[in-house]
This record gives structure tokens, C-alpha cells and sequence, in this order.
């Protein structure tokens, strides 16, 4: 019923920028919070960014300064966007968004399927 699709992951040089998206479709009736997650091979998913319905955000050390979470309600989509790109943050990326399909009930974490950055010169 609900699905979500990323883009914008890629091969970028050290010091260069990328835009990742991640947009829902489907029955929905709220969003409460988006996020992206990041997992490299071999390390555990890590938590990069997130942002909550009212717009709070909150970021992983290791991207502070670096890495700028948005959203935009109407399209039902969070983005992330990244400069200053470093080859640690080489990794698969994944969006998720907290959503209510209806007006009872809590809300579900739906994810992406990842889309892949890798950084090098």
C-alpha cells in the first residue's frame, strides 16, 4: 500500500556532493518522522540524520556541518543533502518515514531500499 523510492546515490570524488530522495506513495494520511539510515560493509546500519514532523533535526557526529536533512510535506519526502563527502561515508543508504494509512492507530516505519554511495578519488 505505501511505497518508497530513493535516488540521487552515486559515485562522487572526496570533497564532492550528492543529493539523496526518498519520496512515498500509497495510501497516507501523516508522516510523522523521516530519516536516513547508512550502512557500510561490514559495520552495522548507523543512524545519519533525522527529522521530525515539526522539523526538529538531529545528526550523527560524524556528519554534523556536513550533511543537511529536509523534508517537504506536500510530496511526502525527505531528502539529504551532502557536501564535503569524505570515502567513510562510502555506504548503502537508506531512507525511512514513520507513517499513519489511516486515522486510528500508530504509525509504521517504512523503509527504502537503499541506494548506494561510494565515495573516491
Amino acid at each position: 500500500q505505501v511505497q518508497l523510492v530513493e535516488s540521487g546515490g552515486g559515485l562522487v570524488q572526496p570533497g564532492g556532493s550528492l543529493t539523496l530522495s526518498c519520496a512515498a506513495s500509497g495510501r497516507i494520511f501523516s508522516i510523522g518522522a523521516m530519516g536516513w539510515y547508512r550502512q557500510a560493509p561490514g559495520n552495522q546500519r548507523e543512524l545519519v540524520a533525522v527529522i521530525t514532523s515539526g522539523g526538529s533535526t538531529n545528526y550523527a557526529d560524524s556528519v554534523k556541518g556536513r550533511f543537511t536533512i529536509s523534508r517537504d510535506n506536500a510530496k511526502n519526502a525527505v531528502y539529504l543533502q551532502m557536501n564535503s563527502l569524505k570515502p567513510e561515508d562510502t555506504a548503502v543508504y537508506y531512507c525511512y518515514l514513520d507513517i499513519r494509512v489511516s486515522t486510528s492507530g500508530s504509525g509504521t516505519r517504512y523503509w527504502g531500499k537503499g541506494t548506494l554511495v561510494t565515495v573516491s578519488p
